[in-house]
């Protein structure tokens, strides 16, 4: 009896293995796969509620249903940001020219404080090569335009089947997961509430900095106030730094091309209110949407840049949020099992 039960823990840990090793291969293989794969998965969530009504409801053939869903998030989701790239991509020799102008009054304002306080704030060296380091930047971020539409093809093209065939992947997904069917809940409610939240939230945080944004940047008097917007919109969604890193630049050419009264009232806007509505809609319309704490989102969001690029926004937070579920979730399944184990042990 005890060869049979050993026999069966060795064919048991040879196929863990087995399964591990090719999960591995398989993961190196398709990692540059990845971010159309979760982009699919975040909008087959959003999705996946008006996709059965349209199938089993509605009875329309789920093919239709999934072209139709799939044609309203290209428009509602895709066309807004391609414009804001076409936008911005338009813009690149002015970007160009304004890195160095930047790097100027960079150098421009450095040389007055050194000047005023007698210390050395940055180097001309120093300064140079980031004036290079900026210039060598935009034709890079340009040069993955190709790479991002390659992405949303592959993730259309997944989110396609994933609508087609939801219910019978949500049923091998739910069978397969070692878990009570408690817990299995759980996890499901975690991620979807994980996913809107940073799905809808965080775009709406960096709209509403770079519509608030744009009014000051009119009102101001700031060059090109719909490049700033766009770049407004961008930085918002970043995490601690977020929109400073539109409106600290154009403090430091107001500062240096002498127009005081510009960058003084750039500064307030820029801290006092756009800092303000990104602190006020991050800290409270994520929490009021999926009850996420902020420190998740933050260092969710630095997580999953590093490791997902930009759709890392969304599954970052979601990341630690289902680390800390787990944890919870072993908790229940595994230890309060022993200690009954060991109550009845002991009567």
């Amino acid at each position: 009896m005890n060869n049979v039960i050993d026999q069966n823990r060795l064919r048991q840990t040879f196929f863990i293995i087995l399964i591990l090793l090719m999960g591995v291969v398989l993961f190196i293989e398709l990692y540059s796969f990845l971010p159309a794969l979760l982009g699919a998965l975040t909008l087959y969530i959003l999705m996946r509620r008006w996709m059965f009504y349209l199938a089993e409801k509605k009875k329309w053939k789920k093919g239709l249903a999934a072209l139709l869903l799939m044609l309203i998030s290209l428009i509602v989701i895709l066309v807004p940001v391609g414009m804001l790239v076409n936008m911005l991509s338009g813009k690149v020799t002015y970007a160009v020219e304004h890195s160095t102008e930047l790097v100027g009054a960079l150098k421009k304002v450095a040389s007055d404080f050194e000047q005023r306080f007698d210390i050395v704030i940055l180097s001309d060296a120093n300064i140079n090569k980031l004036g290079t380091s900026l210039t060598q930047a935009l034709p890079k971020i340009l040069g993955a335009t190709f790479n991002t539409l390659a992405a949303v093809f592959f993730m259309y093209f997944i989110l396609y089947f994933m609508f087609v065939s939801g219910r019978q992947m949500e049923r091998v997904v739910y069978e397969y997961i070692p878990l009570k069917d408690d817990n299995v809940t759980k996890l499901e409610k975690e991620v979807n509430m994980m996913v809107v939240s940073n799905a809808v939230g965080i775009p709406v945080v960096a709209i509403a900095q770079g519509i608030v944004g744009l009014i000051g940047y009119l009102i101001i008097g700031v060059k090109e106030p719909f490049f700033w917007f766009g770049v407004t919109c961008i930085a918002g969604m970043l995490p601690v730094i977020g929109a400073a890193l539109a409106y600290i630049p154009l403090i430091i050419i107001f500062l240096a091309n002498g127009q005081t009264w510009q960058g003084i009232a750039m500064i307030f806007f820029g801290f006092g209110v756009i800092g303000t509505v990104d602190n006020v809609l991050r800290f409270s319309l994520l929490r009021k949407i999926g009850n996420v704490h902020p420190l998740t989102t933050v260092f969710g969001v630095i997580i999953g840049l590093n490791l997902f690029g930009f759709i890392g926004l969304i599954f970052g937070p979601l990341l630690i949020s289902m680390f800390m579920l787990l944890v919870k979730i072993y908790s229940s399944e595994f230890i309060t099992k022993q200690r009954d184990i060991n109550k009845i042990m002991e009567n």
